[in-house]
């Protein structure tokens, strides 16, 4: 299970991407690989677990959960 901090995440489009913490490649992330039921998303951040397959374009993560969340970002409404 590779382990890393979400770079960026993109609500709009359902995807964004994770910087690795061992410094490899950073790897792709759509909302659907996120663990969970209902809305699902991931803040600007948060350090995730993940398992990290090749997808048609490069590095893509699946079965993301969440370790550590980072704070909201300000202005945010939940």
């Amino acid at each position: 299970m590779a382990t890393g901090r979400v770079k960026w995440f993109s609500n709009e489009k359902g995807f964004g991407f994770i910087e690795q913490s061992d410094g490899g490649a950073d790897v792709f992330c759509h909302f659907s690989a996120i663990e969970g039921s209902g809305y699902r998303s991931l803040n600007e951040g948060d350090e995730v677990e993940f398992e990290v397959e090749q997808g048609q374009k490069g590095l893509q993560a699946k079965n993301v959960t969440v370790t550590s969340a980072a704070p909201a970002p300000e202005g945010a409404r939940y």
